[in-house]
């Protein structure tokens, strides 16, 4: 697996800023990193929640999430519903659990390859949030 150039850069400038700066300086910089190209982890997609709206650059599905934790449950549907492939048929199928009709949700969780979920509903967003930020 190559390691993408940004990483390098960042990597490769540490050991010089390690010494002059500390660790606390670098991690620091990693997490600017990281929030510039994207990789949210869930705390950061939680505390995205007190926004108005999703941060930039969310997938469709993390978007549907996002709605669905501020308690949009439309928005959540149509973010969801815009994408087409096996990530957005998960989260269409939770919303479609969540709002009652289980065999909407069974077909939906049918298209993402995913067996019918059992599990509460808290439990469920934040095992799919948890699997779609990594």
């Amino acid at each position: 697996m190559k390691i993408p150039d940004w990483v390098q850069e960042v990597l490769a400038s540490f050991d010089k800023k390690k010494e002059a700066h500390g660790e606390l300086q670098i991690v620091d910089e990693l997490d600017r990193a990281r929030k510039t190209y994207g990789d949210l982890t869930l705390d950061d997609f939680r505390k995205s929640l007190n926004a108005t709206n999703p941060p930039a650059g969310l997938t469709l599905a993390l978007a549907g999430l996002w709605w669905d934790a501020k308690g949009d449950w439309t928005r959540a549907h149509e973010s969801a519903q815009q994408d087409e492939g096996k990530d957005g048929s998960w989260v269409h199928a939770y919303l479609h659990r969540k709002e009652g009709d289980q065999g909407n949700a069974a077909y939906w969780y049918s298209r993402a390859g995913k067996p019918v979920c059992k599990e509460p509903l808290d439990a469920e967003w934040l095992n799919t949030t948890t699997a779609l930020l990594e």
